[in-house]
């Protein structure tokens, strides 16, 4: 059983392939993302980490998972959201799989997120339809191809509600504690269950030494697979590479 912690839609490869590798698969759009319904910011969801926390036990109750499971994260906010969970629920947990996320106090926030912080910059900023797949090209070594940019343009052009969640998630985030909680928590005598980072090398917003760092931490429990030719996402970049990765570190 392996669950996806991401911010929102991808090409699906990665969960398809791994899916026929034998391993059930789900990987959600979170409240405010991708395909998911956008409640609007003070009306029934704050997009906060706690909010979304509880989201995740929700899922997991609703689909009857009781026994510990393969967690697979990756990304800014939500993703760093999926490791302050597993923080939290250790035992719910068989192993751990973390794709390019900030996982030091070092790690660089990229633009993005800073020009959203800002009033009035942020609402504009939030409303271009084009927003998800620059960010997703902005980290990449390569152009998406129409039909994948599709999956994430798509919500921003059907409404302006998939742009107001990511302003309210960006300035509801504390990016230094969060990285602060996870470099701390993963650390030898604090975390034992077995970690993979999966390391997308081409990477435009954070450096490999992210990984590196992160691994001297707590060297016995944490491997890390550099992956060349790959960025910021590698489930979209290159997921054959992807799925070879989780499939020797899951068996």
């Amino acid at each position: 059983m392996a669950l996806m912690f991401r911010l929102e839609s991808s090409n699906g490869l990665s969960e398809k392939q791994m899916g026929d590798a034998g391993y059930h698969c789900y990987a959600p759009d979170w409240l405010g993302f991708g395909f998911s319904s956008k409640p609007q910011p003070g009306y029934g969801f704050p997009y906060t980490e706690e909010a979304y926390h509880e989201e995740f036990d929700k899922l997991l109750s609703e689909l009857c998972i009781d026994s510990p499971f393969f967690l697979v994260t990756q990304g800014f906010l939500v993703g760093s959201y999926g490791l302050t969970w597993a923080l939290k629920n250790p035992n719910r947990i068989s192993k751990l799989v973390i794709f390019n996320s900030p996982l030091t106090t070092s790690a660089s926030i990229p633009n993005l997120f800073w020009q959203l912080r800002f009033p009035l910059l942020g609402e504009f900023t939030c409303q271009t339809p084009i927003i998800a797949e620059r960010f997703v090209e902005g980290g990449s070594p390569y152009v998406l191809k129409d039909e994948k940019a599709d999956v994430y343009r798509l919500p921003y052009l059907s409404s302006s509600g998939p742009g107001f969640s990511l302003l309210e998630a960006t300035r509801k985030a504390t990016f230094k504690d969060l990285t602060s909680r996870i470099a701390s928590g993963f650390s030898s005598g604090r975390w034992d269950i077995p970690i993979l980072v999966a390391w997308g090398i081409s990477d435009k917003y954070l450096r490999q030494l992210e990984a590196e760092t992160f691994q001297k931490n707590n060297i016995s429990t944490i491997t890390v697979d550099m992956l060349e030719g790959v960025g910021h996402m590698p489930q979209e970049d290159w997921p054959e590479k992807v799925v070879d990765s989780l499939k020797r570190f899951m068996k």
